[in-house]
């Protein structure tokens, strides 16, 4: 992403009708028509998901409820809108060509069913948006056409690895997206599951007697446990791939899918897209979007919660989960396929390498310009603040920290501390607030701050407060209490915290300045000596005074700022201060998240590790000196990202 930027209170006129590519015109109208006709926010963002791929129109509170129930991959362009509306319109493309028996004799009426539903598929997939899943899902309903026409009679295995590919050949990146895997696993699973014959109980194939009519209920009966059996295979067969993936699963996913499938497929999806020829079809549609919200938000609500979480696993559980969940699903006999949870289980219940009594990690997320620390001991959790908001829909709390938190299975935040209001350090606290349980919130906020009415009672952050968790002691430093009595500005109201053992230790320093740092060193210079500093505001100019950095003496300094940000932090100046002490300097475009292990080797419990330096892209630009600063990633300063 090389850069974003913001239209704020631009007139209409702003945007020329006429701008942009016809599709997209169209797209926008359809769009704009649905917000007309459909009062209700929450359907019309789920008619336009559905109708012009507008996945953006859906709430994030909304998307939330559609993960937690497992249907998420229901609500935007999916291979499975695109499968049905290509079958859809190959049935409709060959009920017309029976109407001509000159045509059926020209062209035969299986070849035209499937190049009119293929052609059907690749113009709902541009309308739709051309998203990735919409292109995969064209790219290889072309592939089986071709083969079909051809005349070849390949194995299903085959036809899937030869679509797979074409989708990678078209698109190297797809190999990155978890959907591209999701994908074509479940179309393996359902066809790996299928009866070795291929008939599961059909007429016998050998006898010339025709198969009798099993009546209305009886095909009814059969559909119904055919559906069935559908789910539960994909279920069990998609489980371990979407902990692999997410590291967590619906508990209530199949119930959900049960209902929400036949209802977002065959009707909800339709509705939505033929309300562009006929507008009051969108408030049919948006009575049942309504309906099946309510229905999902039941599911979630159920005792003992909608998801199961759990660690990132290691690499040997995950393939061993996965060969569980392939064993499970074939038709092999059932002394092979009790395997199949032995091979699950690591996947479920991983190892977790967590601290011992009287230790602590630390690590310091790469947020851009904002700061975000985790620290862990035994068996509590301690989050300093909470990134920044990136956008009306997407903050550091969401997409960075929620993320870490349930890949290392963190279930529960012991305390979360705030140090001030400034956004770019509680930008993402109602992401935490809202998904996550919190023991205690520690903050300086003003009390008719909105975010203290989303969690538990708040504490203020004072001066002499401490706590022991598993024999690690945390001490407040600042504020004292009379700073809430005078009209400072946030940064001087920044909580500092120390966490420490009798072997290690580091500061929490929030984005304290010049005033605050001489107050410090004046008063509680021995709390101040730290092994590792969190840079005081980023390295802001107004910060890190040569006196400060004397009595807190760390050996390494963290600066979490954005890339190229507009503040240019950290200062050039500040930077030189540090390293004339002798001070090791990291910052989080360079180093990405910085990790202060418990256990390691040497160098990285004395300066930590970079996690651009131990999980590097080959996409990633190699570091360079910038103006001085820096010499090597290492140093968490270079010139690119």
């Amino acid at each position: 992403m090389r850069a974003t930027g913001y239209v704020r209170g631009a007139p209409a006129e702003l945007l020329d009708p006429e701008a942009g590519f016809v599709v997209e015109r169209m797209r926008q109208r359809v769009r704009d028509a649905i917000e007309a006709s459909v009062a209700d926010r929450r359907a019309a963002g789920v008619l336009a998901a559905l109708a012009v791929g507008d996945q953006g129109a859906i709430d994030r509170e909304d998307w939330d409820l559609f993960r937690n129930t497992g249907v998420a991959h229901l609500m935007s362009i999916s291979g499975l809108h695109v499968t049905m509306f290509a079958w859809l319109a190959g049935v409709g493309v060959a009920l017309l060509w029976q109407l001509s028996p000159q045509a059926m004799l020209r062209v035969p009426v299986p070849l035209v069913a499937r190049v009119g539903g293929l052609v059907a598929a690749l113009g709902y997939a541009i309308f739709s948006g051309w998203g990735v899943p919409a292109q995969r899902t064209v790219w290889m309903l072309a592939t089986v056409v071709l083969l079909q026409l051809s005349g070849l009679r390949w194995p299903w295995l085959l036809v899937l690895l030869l679509a797979a590919a074409v989708v990678t050949a078209l698109d190297p990146w797809a190999l990155m997206q978890p959907g591209f895997w999701l994908s074509f696993m479940a179309v393996g699973v359902l066809m790996a599951s299928s009866p070795i014959d291929g008939s599961a109980g059909a007429h016998d194939a050998a006898s010339d007697e025709p198969a009798p009519d099993r009546g209305p209920v009886r095909r009814f009966a059969d559909l119904l446990r055919g559906a069935l059996r559908t789910q539960v295979i994909a279920t069990l067969g998609l489980a371990p791939l979407t902990l692999v993936f997410f590291q967590q699963v619906s508990l209530v996913g199949f119930v959900a899918n049960l209902f929400a499938i036949p209802l977002v497929t065959l009707v909800i999806t339709p509705l939505a897209l033929l309300g562009t020829l006929l507008a009051p079809l969108w408030s049919a549609g948006a009575w049942v979007v309504q309906g099946l919200a309510a229905a999902l938000q039941s599911l979630e609500a159920v005792p003992g919660g909608a998801v199961w979480s759990v660690a990132v696993a290691p690499v040997w559980a995950q393939i061993a989960g996965l060969l569980g969940a392939v064993l499970l699903v074939l038709p092999l006999p059932w002394r092979v396929r009790v395997l199949a949870p032995l091979l699950v289980l690591p996947l479920l219940m991983p190892s977790r390498n967590l601290p011992a009594e009287g230790q602590f990690d630390l690590i310091a997320l790469d947020v851009g310009q904002g700061t975000a620390i985790v620290v862990r001991t035994h068996a509590h959790v301690l989050v300093y603040d909470a990134g920044p908001q990136y956008a009306r829909d997407s903050d550091a709390g969401q997409r960075v920290l929620l993320t870490y938190l349930r890949a290392t299975g963190t279930a529960r935040i012991d305390r979360l501390v705030l140090s001030h209001r400034d956004s770019d350090h509680t930008g993402g606290a109602r992401a935490l607030l809202t998904a996550l349980p919190v023991g205690d919130l520690m903050s300086s906020l003003e009390t008719a701050h909105p975010l203290l009415g989303l969690g538990p009672a708040p504490t203020r952050c004072l001066a002499g407060q401490s706590w022991s968790w598993d024999g690690v002691r945390f001490d407040v430093l600042h504020p004292p209490a009379e700073a809430y009595e005078r009209s400072l500005k946030p940064n001087a109201l920044s909580c500092v915290v120390r966490v420490g053992t009798p072997g290690r230790s580091t500061l929490l320093a929030g984005d304290i300045e010049r005033d605050q740092e001489a107050a410090l060193v004046a008063g509680q210079a021995a709390a101040l000596r730290s092994d590792v500093l969190i840079a005081p505001h980023h390295g802001s100019r107004t910060s890190s005074t040569a006196a400060f950095l004397d009595v807190a003496q760390p050996a390494t300094a963290v600066f979490q700022a954005g890339y190229r940000s507009r503040f240019g932090h950290p200062a050039p100046d500040v930077v030189a201060r540090y390293r004339e002490r002798g001070i090791a300097v990291v910052a989080s475009p360079a180093c990405g998240a910085w990790r202060w292990p418990h256990a390691g080797s040497r160098t990285e419990l004395l300066n930590g590790t970079c996690e651009r330096q131990v999980a590097r892209r080959y996409w990633h630009f190699a570091a360079e000196p910038d103006d001085g600063l820096a010499g090597a990633l290492g140093n968490g300063l270079s010139k690119d990202p």
